[in-house]
């Protein structure tokens, strides 16, 4: 298993068109993939390739989050993942 933190810096937070371009790259990987809204609760994780349970966070800005993996392409997956937060997804 590996697992990364970052925090959400876009502006609008991850809400439908980032949290979908986030559940599509979730689903390029073959690992499990979950994500935490570590600000709020850092136990409950979700699958990060549902965008309702994505949703279901409610990441806005500033929100930490932790993202996890188990598989055979897991640090993949979580060094993209945290790549895609930490480019604010292309929003201004």
């Amino acid at each position: 298993m590996y697992a990364k933190r970052t925090t959400v810096i876009n502006k609008t937070g991850l809400h439908a068109r980032p949290a979908s371009d986030f559940i599509n790259k979730a689903k390029e990987f073959q690992s499990k993939i979950k994500i935490a809204n570590v600000t709020e609760d850092a136990e409950t994780k979700v699958n990060a390739k549902s965008i309702v349970a994505v949703l279901s966070l409610s990441m806005g800005k500033g929100t930490e989050v932790e993202i996890t993996a188990d598989g055979p392409d897991e640090q993949e997956a979580v060094d993209a993942l945290v790549a895609l937060i930490d480019s604010g997804f292309d929003e201004e």
